[in-house]
């Protein structure tokens, strides 16, 4: 007798995620659908589907939205939320200083913060930024294999005034076809920091000459590693849209990132934050 399909349905966000601290642990992961909270791990290799049920509602306000903006927010709230002003894409233009900071006990909250500028071995080699208590999720949302912290300094404009340094010598972002055909070879980061600073020696002379020394730390922390649940990874990519068809069925082969990887297509669950959805396995 067959056992009854699980069907759960609520608004996504972002897959929740988590990994052991033992060393090179498997990353677990979570399907959030509103209240509901349905576990992956144990799901991959079986048949599941998707369907978006023709919904999304802003994360803010709740109210009804055509186009989900900068991932979950309808545009009145996209406009307004410190969240969503062009400084989060682009931390080294943070205004908070010139007191222009759309939500100002938000940007003392999330930006006036200790950061971490590190190294990260996703689709290869990069630079990036985080704070201080998103280590290691910001990696594991990523689909980052390796990781290690190379800075910290005193604020979240900081951090990408030394990523834009640190961006002229190596990616600062993620390739997220080649992050789903495999794991990147394995990177010593430790050398690739040194080389790295080395190279930029003089562009971060420049830039922290005049700082106190109490506003950044160079860092001596090991690298960690991480392993995702990946049965097998396509041979071709599919970015499969729940715009345009709604529903998406097939057999759970992986998850890295926030990507659900299937036998059919892959799908960014992430970019489909506040839609409406039912989930059955």
């Amino acid at each position: 007798m067959m056992n009854a399909p699980q069907v759960h349905s609520g608004h996504l966000t972002k897959l929740v995620t988590h990994i052991d601290a033992v060393l090179d642990a498997q990353v677990q992961y979570t399907l959030v659908l509103g209240e509901q909270r349905v576990p992956l791990n144990g799901l991959i290799g079986q048949q599941v589907r998707l369907e978006h049920l023709g919904q999304i509602n802003c994360s803010n306000c709740g109210r009804k939205t055509k186009k989900s903006y900068s991932q979950g927010y309808c545009f009145p709230c996209m406009q307004k939320l410190p969240q969503c002003d062009l400084c989060i894409m682009s931390p080294e233009r943070c205004h908070f200083d010139a007191g222009t900071c759309r939500d100002e006990a938000w940007g003392q909250a999330f930006c006036m913060q200790p950061h971490i500028v590190y190294l990260a071995n996703s689709s290869g080699l990069k630079v990036g930024i985080t704070r201080v208590n998103q280590m290691p999720t910001r990696w594991l949302d990523q689909g980052a294999t390796q990781a290690m912290p190379i800075m910290q300094v005193a604020t979240r404009k900081l951090s990408g005034d030394v990523e834009t340094v640190l961006k002229q010598y190596v990616a600062d972002k993620t390739n997220w076809r080649k992050l789903l055909k495999g794991d990147a070879e394995h990177v010593d980061l430790a050398h690739a920091a040194d080389a790295l600073l080395n190279q930029a020696e003089e562009d971060l002379e420049a830039l922290l000459g005049n700082l106190n020394h109490t506003d950044y730390q160079w860092l001596d922390t090991p690298a960690i590693s991480m392993r995702y649940p990946v049965l097998e990874y396509p041979a071709k990519i599919v970015s499969h849209n729940l715009d345009k068809e709604p529903v998406l069925e097939g057999r759970l082969m992986g998850i890295k990132g926030q990507y659900l990887i299937f036998d059919t297509s892959v799908i960014n669950i992430r970019k489909y934050s506040s839609y409406l959805v039912q989930f059955s396995s």
